[in-house]
């Protein structure tokens, strides 16, 4: 049982030595969920915003005079020798370090989840994304150079895909087949979104206009099925997916192969639904072939006779997330990771008329965002992958509502993200 094994990490003094990115939102509740748990602690947070990070850890109860800043490797080590923990500015330190086992990125951003992966690739350290983001844009690439230098690359637990990805794998070991995989939606889309229209919902729940409009306007929604489609396999029904209205009790029905009255035109489709009884949670809907099996799912009802649905009513993001550095550092265990070939990817789409000059802003912002379509269709038409979008400046007038294509903008090709995924893009040209 992976509790008595952090209990016994913890009675013989020998934590997990965690080392994380990002100290916003998502990375300061990692520390405090961290802070909880046995066996297992935070020794180095960095974020560019140092004082947040140290925040974090003021927080999350850790003694100020234990707190120390260090951005080489020689006083880090130094300073986790005597028992503190240390804040940086620097997304490679944690990797560097013997006193770290494991890191994990807690940020939204591409980029900086990048920067934290290449480090643990180029010192040997495992890593683990609850960064989802960085996950679509590079994931392929950034497996494969994991692999070949013997390092762990997964996604977490906690945030939507992760959750799947356990059900998925629950459900195929049973021997049932995934007809459909999805999540409830927590707020109403709306693709026209801006930090504007969110403002005062964002207020209400002390979050950032801007992500709060990235969840409204479904940019967050297409990373998510995005990310669980590449390692999955399971594809969207069209661009966008269709978003229908279900509830636990409705949503087997709704997603049955089409001749029996579905939505699915095959089996393996992927897909989010909406209405509150499903909001936070993921689904898998199956076909079970074999009657007794058959029946006595529909006696536990949680099946109609032919097709099942599993429900999880909630995800807990990076709550959740220790769980799967837990499992990965003591097990080697992989929650999720792409699949050799990408299946999908979240396009770039302009919210409004953008003119030659402009600077793209970020997600949940006034200029665009992403929708989710197949793979090979983003490469038939150049679609910038919306995790580059932020600091793109636009070359030529897109209008709104229509796909921002790679020659539509300039991007910054020195940019550890931007190589990185024009190495992933080379891979996978032969299949285009």
């Amino acid at each position: 049982m992976l509790y008595r094994r952090l209990r016994q990490l913890q009675e013989e003094n020998r934590p997990i030595r965690v080392g994380a990115s990002g100290a916003g939102w998502m990375g300061s509740g990692f520390a405090a969920a961290v802070a909880q748990m046995p066996g297992m602690v935070v020794h180095v947070l960095a974020d560019a915003d140092v004082a947040a990070a140290r925040a974090a850890f003021l927080a999350a109860g850790t003694p100020a005079e234990v707190i120390v800043e260090a951005n080489a490797a020689g006083p880090a080590m130094d300073a986790l020798a005597a028992g503190k923990r240390v804040v940086t500015g620097s997304y490679g330190l944690a990797a560097q370090l013997e006193a770290v086992d494991i890191v994990a990125d807690v940020t939204w951003s591409p980029a900086i989840g990048a920067e934290t992966a290449c480090a643990c690739i180029a010192h040997g350290k495992d890593i683990v994304l609850v960064n989802i983001e960085a996950d679509v844009t590079t994931g392929h690439i950034l497996h494969k150079m994991a692999n070949e230098a013997g390092v762990l690359y997964t996604v977490s637990s906690g945030d939507e895909p992760g959750c799947l990805m356990e059900l998925v794998d629950f459900a195929r070991c049973l021997g049932y087949e995934i007809i459909a995989i999805g999540k409830g939606k927590n707020n109403a889309l709306d693709t026209s979104a801006t930090p504007d229209t969110v403002a005062e919902a964002a207020r209400r729940v002390g979050k950032d206009a801007y992500q709060t409009a990235s969840y409204v306007d479904g940019t967050k929604t297409m990373f998510e099925m995005t990310c669980a489609a590449n390692a999955s396999g399971c594809r969207p029904l069209r661009r966008g997916m269709t978003g229908p209205e279900a509830t636990p009790d409705t949503v087997a029905a709704l997603f049955a192969l089409v001749e029996d009255g579905g939505l699915s035109p095959s089996p393996g489709v992927v897909d989010f639904v909406q209405g509150p009884a499903m909001a936070g949670g993921v689904f898998v809907v199956v076909r079970v072939h074999e009657a007794r099996i058959a029946a006595d799912l529909k006696y536990l009802k949680v099946g109609n006779g032919v097709y099942s649905s599993f429900f999880r009513p909630y995800h807990l993001w990076f709550l959740e997330a220790p769980l799967s550095i837990a499992r990965a550092y003591l097990h080697k265990e992989v929650t999720l990771a792409p699949l050799p070939r990408p299946v999908a990817d979240v396009l770039t789409i302009a919210k409004r008329d953008l003119h030659p000059g402009e600077r793209l802003d970020t997600f949940g912002g006034y200029t665009f965002h992403g929708v989710m379509d197949l793979a090979e269709e983003a490469r038939r038409l150049r679609a910038l992958p919306v995790g580059l979008a932020p600091g793109a400046v636009v070359r030529r007038p897109v209008a709104g509502g229509q796909v921002v294509a790679w020659d539509d903008v300039t991007v910054d090709e020195s940019s550890l993200l931007v190589q990185l995924r024009r190495q992933q893009d080379e891979l996978f040209a032969a299949f285009t």
